[in-house]
């Protein structure tokens, strides 16, 4: 998003504030539903709020050390690290009543979260803070993003931030969230979207004495290596969840792309572009790889011996034959949200740029609703629709709520 949109996106939700929190009117049409509510639900708190209040140290750290969130972020905490220094973000895990557990911050955005106490014992509840996005993902259990003034505490009006529940995959009860924080000139459209793959990292890396499955997942029948890689990374083999870190999945992703095999140098290429980055590192990759697979990559070229499925070329092989509707419900959204690698940066742009393409041509409306989840600013794809569809088509407001969401 551009900046001269966010400033004029971050203007609106000042304004808002102002006409509801600050001077109190009604305000049902200044700003988004589940903003409005929360914003009704943090009256008990000022906005004047200067910083969180902080539990009990001791109690925090104990808490942590004895839950499950603990050994699952600690495995994966070089992709989570790499996450907040590459984006300069904040992150923090939170328990399920929104009191941070753990938190690392990229240089700058490390000092601001210390002025708010946005740091391990903070706790981030509606009541405690007033509207954010940890307060709004655990009370509803779904992902949020909370943008500059839509925050209710005045101090955090320079923030945007992005998250996504963290479930149990045993149980499916809620364990805590995980939260992207920056500052609002730093928005970026995929910033929920790696809430969410944060999220489903950290479920996925959850102790395996008491890890099954995702409760909502089911693994899938087909034999062979399955790779999800639209809108978030999951990789099953003969129907088995593999536990793999993002620079793992992005090499399987690039030998699915190209079944004919890479060579180490043209994989290190397509990797790592121009970083530096030795191929001793890539090998140590591949043989990890490796191992997961039980020894079904060859060398010499690298090559995948199993048979290798992807919702990229599903969405791919739908478009090609006209599905417009079955491609968009395939297409979970971007490819692998925040790789650097440079072909699949390429592909995903493709790809995005492909169903777009399709949608503009051929605007099904349930194609298009569904596309305005993933996309809810390309208003574009949203005019196409209403302009084909019949005045009093029974979509037609549901897309005109989503076109005036967009524009705002």
């Amino acid at each position: 998003m551009r900046r001269d949109d966010l400033h004029s996106r971050r203007v609106d939700a000042v304004r808002a504030w102002t006409r509801v929190v600050a001077d109190g009117d009604d305000g049902a049409d200044a700003v988004r539903p589940e903003i409005l509510r929360s914003w009704q639900l943090s009256g008990v708190v000022s906005p004047d709020v200067t910083r969180a209040p902080l539990a009990d140290e001791g109690d925090t750290a104990d808490f942590w050390n004895a839950s499950p969130l603990q050994t699952a972020v600690e495995r994966v905490q070089e992709e989570l690290r790499r996450t907040a220094e590459d984006g300069d973000l904040v992150i923090a895990v939170t328990d399920e009543q929104t009191r941070i557990l753990w938190t690392y911050g990229g240089r700058v955005m490390r000092r601001k979260a210390e002025t708010v106490n946005f740091v391990p014992g903070g706790r981030w509840d509606e009541k405690s803070v007033g509207t954010n996005a940890l307060a709004i993902a655990g009370r509803t259990s779904a992902p949020s993003m909370v943008f500059s003034a839509e925050h209710y505490a005045e101090v955090v009006h320079n923030w945007v931030c992005w998250a996504a529940p963290v479930f149990d995959p045993v149980t499916g009860r809620s364990l805590g969230v995980i939260d992207l924080s920056t500052t609002w000139d730093r928005t970026h459209p995929i910033g929920l979207a790696t809430a969410r793959v944060m999220a489903r990292l950290i479920e996925g890396a959850l102790p395996t004495g008491r890890r099954t499955t995702f409760a909502d997942d089911v693994g899938p029948d087909e034999p062979g290596l399955v790779l999800t890689l639209l809108g978030t990374a999951e990789v099953w083999l003969d129907g088995q969840r593999l536990l793999l870190n993002r620079r793992q999945t992005e090499i399987l992703a690039l030998l699915a792309i190209h079944p004919a095999g890479l060579s180490v140098e043209h994989l290190h290429a397509l990797l790592y572009g121009d970083a530096a980055v030795t191929t001793s590192t890539l090998k140590a990759e591949v043989s990890h790889l490796r191992a997961a697979l039980a020894g079904q990559l060859s060398s010499r070229p690298y090559r995948l011996t199993m048979p290798v499925s992807t919702d990229v070329e599903e969405v791919q092989r739908l478009l090609r034959r006209g599905d417009v509707r079955a491609a968009v419900r395939a297409y979970g959204g971007d490819l692998l949200p925040g790789t650097d690698s440079p072909e699949l940066v390429q592909m995903g742009d493709y790809l995005a740029v492909s169903v777009r393409e399709a949608l503009l041509a051929d605007p099904d409306p349930d194609a298009v609703l569904r596309y305005s989840e993933l996309a809810p600013y390309d208003t574009a794809v949203l005019e196409a629709c209403l302009a084909a569809l019949p005045v009093h088509h029974p979509v037609a407001p549901l897309l005109k709520g989503k076109l005036a969401a967009g524009r705002t």
